[in-house]
C-alpha cells in the first residue's frame, strides 16, 4: 500500500499532467520536460569550427553548474564524426556516441538539446529535425537563406513547446541590452538612419584548401548534405566552402549582416525592411567564388502602412581591406548612438545656432557610457573568449530550466532572415526587393525570388 508521501507525489503528477494536456502539450512532451534536478543530455549537429572553437568552449563555462552534459555528436563526414568523438570525450570525461546523420541521433532518444553548427543552408531545416525529435536547439545564423525554409521552420518550433536560441549573440550583450533600453525609453528619439560597416582583409575568410583536399565523396553523403537544394555532381568546395557558393550560403548577409541587422530589428520593433537595394562583386578575390567579395546594401525600414516615417539602414561590407572590426552606429536629431565605443552622444545633434534660425529648440543627447568600453561583440566568428556568446549559451541553457523564452527566440531568426533574403534578392535579379506581408514572400522584379 502506497504511503501518504507517495500518494501525494502521484496526485501532484497526475494533476499536471491533466493541466499540461489541456495546454496542448501531448503525454510524449510531457515526459520530456526536464526537472529541476535532471541532468541535460546534449548533442552537437556538426562538429564544425564554430562548434570547437566557440560553442563548446562557452558551454563549458556553464554545464557543471546548470546541471548539463554532453553525450553525443552528429556529423556526416566520417572524419569529422571521429574527431567530435574524440574531442569532447577528451572535454568532457567520458565516452560520447558518435551517430553518422541526425536520424540516428533522434531515433536513440539519447539527446535533450542539441546546439545546430552546420551549413548556413541547413540551419532552418535542422531546427525542423530537432524541435519534431522533441529536442531544445541551440541554432546557428543565419536561420534560413530562403523564405521557404523560414516558413516552414517558424511554424514547426511555434507548434512545440521547445525552446529555440537563434545565435543573434548580441541580444545577450549587456552594452546591446542597454542600447535597446535607451532607445526604447524616447530619450534618443525617433531614429533616423543608422550605418552599418563589417570589413576584413582575409583572403582565406571562408576558405578551406588543406581539408578540402582530405575530403571524399565515399566519407560522406553528399544527397544527405545538399537536403531540398537542387541536386549537383559532388563538389568537396561547395561542401566545405559553403559560404562562398549560393544558393548554399549568401555570404556576407547570411554570415555577417544577420547579426547587425537583427539589432535594427530588435531596437527599432520593426521586423524587416520596407524595401532594399543592394550593388557590389567579387572585385579582389577571383577563386572561383560565386557570393561577393564587396557589398553595399540600402534599406528603408519603417511602418508598411506609414511612408512618411522611418528611416534608412545602410550596410557596408567588404573583404580585401579593413581590420575586422564590425561598427554600428545609431543617428537621432539629437546625437548618436555608437556600438563601437559604447557611448551616447550629442555628436552630430541639433546645436541652438541652426535650431534658432529655424524657430526651433537646440536638441542635443546627453553624453555617457552604455557599458564598459572592453564590452562588444567578438567579430571573429571562432573565438572561445567571446563573451556575447557564452552569456547567449547560458541564456539558452537556463531557458531550458524554467522553460522561458530565450532572448533571441525565433522570431528574431525568422526577420533578420527576411531582410538578409531582401538583399540577396536584391543583389541576383538588380531590382529593388520587397516584401509581401499577405504571402509572406520576398518580391524582386515584381516575381517571387526563388534560388
Amino acid at each position: 500500500m502506497p504511503n501518504r508521501r507517495q500518494f501525494i507525489q502521484d496526485t501532484a503528477k497526475a494533476s499536471a499532467a491533466v493541466y499540461i494536456a489541456g495546454m496542448g502539450f501531448s503525454a510524449k512532451s510531457y515526459g520530456r520536460i526536464i526537472g529541476a534536478n535532471d541532468r541535460v543530455r546534449v548533442g552537437a549537429i556538426g562538429f564544425s569550427d564554430r562548434f570547437r572553437q566557440t560553442l563548446f568552449p562557452c558551454f563549458s563555462n556553464h554545464y557543471k553548474e546548470l546541471n548539463f552534459d554532453f553525450v553525443a555528436v552528429s556529423d556526416i563526414w566520417s572524419k569529422r564524426r571521429e574527431e567530435g568523438v574524440a574531442f569532447l570525450k577528451e572535454k568532457i570525461g567520458h565516452d560520447i556516441i558518435g551517430y553518422r546523420n541526425n536520424e540516428e541521433l533522434y531515433a536513440s532518444k539519447n539527446v535533450d538539446a542539441v546546439f545546430v553548427a552546420t551549413s548556413d543552408f541547413q540551419h532552418a531545416l535542422h531546427a525542423i529535425e530537432a524541435v519534431k525529435a522533441g529536442c531544445d536547439a541551440y541554432v546557428e545564423k543565419p536561420f534560413a537563406e530562403t523564405m521557404e525554409d523560414n516558413r516552414a521552420a517558424l511554424k514547426a518550433i511555434k507548434a512545440t513547446d521547445r525552446i529555440v536560441q537563434i545565435g543573434s549573440q548580441r541580444r545577450s550583450g549587456t552594452n546591446y541590452i542597454a542600447a535597446d533600453e535607451f532607445i526604447k525609453s524616447g530619450k534618443f528619439g525617433p531614429i533616423t538612419m543608422v550605418e552599418l560597416t563589417w570589413n576584413v582583409n582575409q583572403p582565406g575568410r571562408w576558405r578551406r584548401p588543406a581539408l578540402v583536399a582530405q575530403l571524399q565523396e565515399k566519407d560522406t553523403d553528399w544527397k544527405r548534405f545538399l537536403l531540398n537544394r537542387p541536386f549537383e555532381k559532388w563538389d568537396p568546395r561547395k561542401y566545405l566552402e559553403y559560404r562562398l557558393f549560393w544558393p548554399y550560403s549568401s555570404g556576407l548577409p547570411g554570415q555577417w549582416m544577420s547579426h547587425q541587422i537583427d539589432t535594427v530589428h530588435w531596437f527599432s520593433g520593426l521586423q524587416h525592411p520596407r524595401s532594399v537595394v543592394a550593388n557590389g562583386g567579387i572585385y579582389m578575390w577571383k577563386d572561383g567564388r560565386k557570393n561577393w567579395d564587396t557589398l553595399t546594401a540600402v534599406f528603408d525600414y519603417g511602418p508598411e502602412n506609414d511612408a512618411s516615417s522611418g528611416f534608412q539602414v545602410t550596410y557596408l561590407s567588404r573583404q580585401h581591406n579593413g581590420d575586422e572590426n564590425p561598427s554600428e552606429l545609431y543617428y537621432s536629431n539629437g546625437g548618436e548612438l555608437n556600438l563601437i565605443t559604447n557611448k551616447v552622444s550629442p555628436k552630430g545633434g541639433l546645436r541652438k545656432n541652426h535650431a534658432e534660425a529655424m524657430g526651433m529648440k537646440e536638441n542635443l543627447l546627453p553624453e555617457f557610457n552604455l557599458a564598459d568600453a572592453s564590452v562588444k561583440a567578438v567579430a571573429s566568428a571562432n573565438t572561445g573568449g567571446d563573451s556575447l556568446t557564452s552569456a547567449h549559451v547560458r541564456n539558452w541553457m537556463e531557458c531550458i530550466r524554467s522553460r522561458k523564452q530565450p532572448n533571441a527566440p525565433v522570431e528574431a531568426g525568422y526577420n533578420h532572415s527576411i531582410a538578409c533574403i531582401m538583399v540577396t534578392a536584391a543583389s541576383r535579379t538588380g531590382s529593388k526587393a520587397t516584401f509581401n506581408e499577405k504571402t509572406q514572400e520576398v518580391m524582386a522584379g515584381g516575381k517571387v525570388f526563388k534560388y
